[in-house]
């Protein structure tokens, strides 16, 4: 189940790694950035540009996503099984207008939506924070990393 906390991360970095599993059994991750939470124990994403993905799930609906928020270095792991829903189902006639509203003209290009049933979710701290840093700590010294990157 999802709690606020990975809810309010999952919905301020809808970039989530999602990893499938490909026919000859070998991993593969792809990041997919228009993640919505439906509700506690579900998230979808919108299929713009997936082919090799949808391809892993209609196979095997196994599925394990990564958020990260990249300045807190806290992140949410979620696993379940996806459902693929195709353009002109209801399900992707019902969903899509909130993701029109969410991501504007992306949403135009969306072939079809997967919905993952969750399993199990959970938080991931980087290690600093076992060593008593804060979470304001954390965001300065990102801040500045990034900072310089990009100035």
């Amino acid at each position: 189940m999802l709690t606020a906390p990975m809810k309010d991360l999952i919905a301020a970095f809808p970039l989530g790694f999602v990893a499938s599993v490909t026919s000859d059994g070998a991993p593969a991750v792809s990041p997919k950035g228009t993640f919505l939470v439906l509700d506690d124990h579900r998230i979808a994403y919108s299929d713009i540009r997936s082919p090799g993905t949808r391809r892993n799930l209609m196979a095997n609906p196994a599925v394990e996503v990564n958020f990260i928020d990249p300045f807190k270095r806290k992140a949410v792991r979620v696993a379940g099984t996806s459902v693929l829903h195709p353009k002109g189902s209801d399900w992707f006639k019902a969903q899509h207008p909130i993701w029109l509203d969410v991501f504007g003209g992306l949403a135009k290009r969306i072939q079809s939506f997967v919905e993952i049933n969750i399993h199990s979710a959970s938080e991931i701290w980087t290690p600093p924070y076992d060593d008593g840093a804060t979470e304001a700590e954390m965001i300065a010294t990102y801040k500045a990393k990034f900072g310089a990157i990009y100035p």
